[in-house]
């Protein structure tokens, strides 16, 4: 716990509650989710407890609200058990893919090619979107929480935009994968980004700001901020380092199976696998109105946008969801 919490008392929004009162709440959210089976206790460590608190600005209540929808979504779809083959034809372009480097705070790095997209299918999309979010996950080191999204807009236009992928999209990085992007670097992106981006940026806290960086291949300034970040000699030519090998749709599928063969060991701790009763659903109970205290008051000024908020990777939009209330705006 204490690498987790020393990690969220640095984080902009987080520096009035002190160590104790993260415990404090951290054993409240387990108070009030109550015993849970396998996979889902194992998905309730303390740095997840207080992801998904930092995501709701110590707000016990809301965090507790938002777990319980989590544990719900996992219950049902089950993102821990898709495999390769289920979603290797949507991988086949390189439009997501866990790359093979980390970048120099040693966080995994997702590649996302907007214009790559190969598939009509919203249900298909999302399922590989999850996939590779669990496999990013599964790479992380031990006290990472985060990763990094390096966004191509190489060939991009509006058309490779669809409504309803975006929503479902944010929908489950917002609301399943709280605090879990540490950066995103959109490299070449349309001209209209960045001076929209600098109307929506005064409404976003500090910490949510400095996730997104806009990375020009012309830009000498652009370089240095590659280079701060990432090892050039890995880094693909794409993205201005020097490895020019480029995405390979065999070496990358042998990755994935070899990482499949490790994800039942993660969700079990590397106890013996069995089979699990079927989760009471009704037990996490999400309309319960529990009495637990808000000792971490949100802040009701809508000056600022705070808790969780998602850069769309395959749709490339900024998607915010407030602190007051369960709205999403697309943007």
């Amino acid at each position: 716990m204490s690498a987790a919490l020393k990690k969220s008392s640095s984080n902009g929004s987080d520096k009035s509650v002190t160590t104790e009162e993260q415990h404090a709440k951290i054993s409240e959210i387990r108070k009030l989710i109550g015993p849970l089976p396998e996979k889902l206790a194992i998905y309730c460590s303390d740095a997840a407890l207080t992801r998904y608190l930092r995501a709701r600005n110590w707000n016990v209540k809301k965090a507790t609200k938002m777990l319980k929808e989590t544990l719900k979504w996992r219950a049902e779809y089950k993102p821990e058990e898709i495999r390769w083959e289920e979603v290797a034809h949507e991988a086949e372009t390189g439009k997501i893919y866990r790359s093979n480097y980390i970048d120099k705070h040693g966080r995994t790095v997702l590649v996302m090619r907007p214009s790559c997209q190969n598939t009509k299918s919203t249900k298909g999309q999302i399922k590989y979107l999850v996939y590779c979010m669990e496999n990013a996950i599964l790479n992380l080191p031990p006290d990472k929480e985060q990763m990094v999204w390096l966004i191509d807009f190489n060939g991009y236009n509006l058309s490779h935009t669809s409504v309803k992928v975006t929503r479902e999209t944010a929908h489950i990085l917002q609301d399943h994968y709280p605090e879990r992007l540490g950066l995103a670097i959109l490299y070449n992106p349309p001209k209209f980004f960045e001076p929209f981006w600098k109307v929506v940026k005064p409404f976003l806290e500090p910490k949510t700001q400095n996730k997104v960086k806009f990375v020009y291949s012309d830009d000498p300034n652009s370089k240095k901020i590659m280079e701060e970040l990432f090892d050039m000699e890995k880094l693909e030519s794409a993205f201005g380092g020097n490895d020019d090998s480029g995405f390979n749709i065999s070496k990358y599928a042998e990755r994935m199976r070899e990482d499949d063969k490790r994800m039942p060991a993660f969700w079990t701790r590397g106890n013996p696998q069995s089979a699990e009763p079927p989760v009471d659903l009704n037990s996490l109970d999400l309309n319960s109105d529990s009495d637990a205290s808000d000792n971490g008051k949100v802040d009701s000024s809508p000056s600022h946008v705070s808790d969780s908020e998602t850069l769309s990777p395959s749709e490339s939009v900024i998607v915010t969801k407030g602190s007051d209330n369960d709205s999403t705006e697309v943007h």
